[in-house]
């Protein structure tokens, strides 16, 4: 494979001395695009009723993610409020949690906007990976944007013609990984916060600058991106990959943070935009980081952007 596939590498028992972070043994993350086809007659096509399975899977998935907020999230939230000074930062934040609440007993999206399909395929050995479960995928997209129902928000870049389900040229945007189980797991991505989103190629010696680049990317966000947010950030790789890890880190649970991505937090929270823009303590409710090795003479971080409804959600497939 070649155009739109993306390989992360790590090495067994090595931690990052910087960020504190091990990195994950033999870990291959490709990102292929759902307009991609396998050219060969080799793969044998997966049993129509594990297709099935994964289209209902994938709708699944995006039920959850869109009604209910991981628990780590909503006790940040939680967290966030009790911490804060301001009154009426305080009443943001509660206004947040209310909204989880009615969105819960109303079985509706937390958010109008219900963002763009980003999937996560763990796939074991024994699954033949063919066009067959990107078909599958993108069904489950379609059927979610019916049932749960989700905002058409996929759009042609150009003529900005929508195409009503959520899918489209290279959407829903899927990742394969492999692993012992066959699991979906989604991340709607809206785009107040994703449009803040930001990437540098840095040069080695301006390693110390990361934490003012991440710092400085919420200064030209500032209440646009829905705060609190919570920010992916992605080292090393390449131009791309250092996007896609910045993506992979939100997918992280944000309960525990290393020392640098407390640093990293604290230089965001220390700029004093706040709940939803207005002033508070908490701009951000936590910094996860993702590395890769890079090229000796180039040093690539990308920021993502997710404002305080990072939604998230995994369904095993049983096969």
């Amino acid at each position: 494979m070649d155009s739109g596939t993306e390989m992360n590498l790590g090495t067994k028992q090595i931690t990052n001395a910087v960020t504190g972070i091990p990195l994950q043994s033999r870990r291959i993350t490709m990102y292929i695009p759902v307009h991609f086809k396998f050219h060969t007659s080799m793969i044998p096509t997966p049993d129509p009723g594990l297709l099935a399975a994964i289209t209902r899977a994938t709708c699944e998935a995006f039920r959850q993610a869109e009604i209910t907020l991981p628990p780590d999230v909503k006790q940040a939230i939680l967290t966030a409020k009790e911490h804060e000074t301001s009154e009426i930062a305080r009443g943001e934040l509660a206004n947040i949690l209310a909204n989880l609440e009615m969105a819960g007993a109303l079985s509706v999206p937390i958010c109008q906007d219900t963002g763009v399909p980003v999937v996560y395929l763990t796939i074991p050995p024994h699954v033949p990976l063919n066009n067959g479960i990107f078909d599958a995928i993108a069904e489950g997209v379609r059927m979610a944007s019916r049932e749960i129902p989700l905002r058409p928000n996929v759009v042609d870049p150009l003529t900005r013609e929508n195409t009503g389900d959520n899918t489209g040229e290279g959407m829903p945007a899927v990742h394969v990984r492999p692993g012992d189980r066959l699991t979906i797991t989604v991340l709607p991505k809206g785009a107040g916060a994703e449009n803040m989103s930001r990437i540098a190629m840095m040069l080695p010696s301006e390693r110390g600058q990361i934490p003012k680049f991440v710092a400085e990317t919420m200064l030209i966000a500032g209440g646009k991106p829905c705060p609190p947010v919570i920010l992916g950030v992605g080292i090393g790789g390449t131009f791309d990959g250092a996007a896609a890890l910045a993506k992979e880190a939100l997918l992280e649970p944000i309960d525990t943070m290393t020392s640098y991505e407390k640093e990293l937090l604290a230089a965001v929270n220390a700029l004093g935009i706040g709940p939803m823009g207005i002033g508070g303590r908490t701009t951000a409710l936590a910094v996860k980081v993702k590395t890769a090795g890079c090229h000796t003479a180039s040093l690539p971080v990308a920021v993502n952007v997710q404002c305080w409804a990072c939604r998230r959600a995994t369904v095993e497939v049983q096969c």
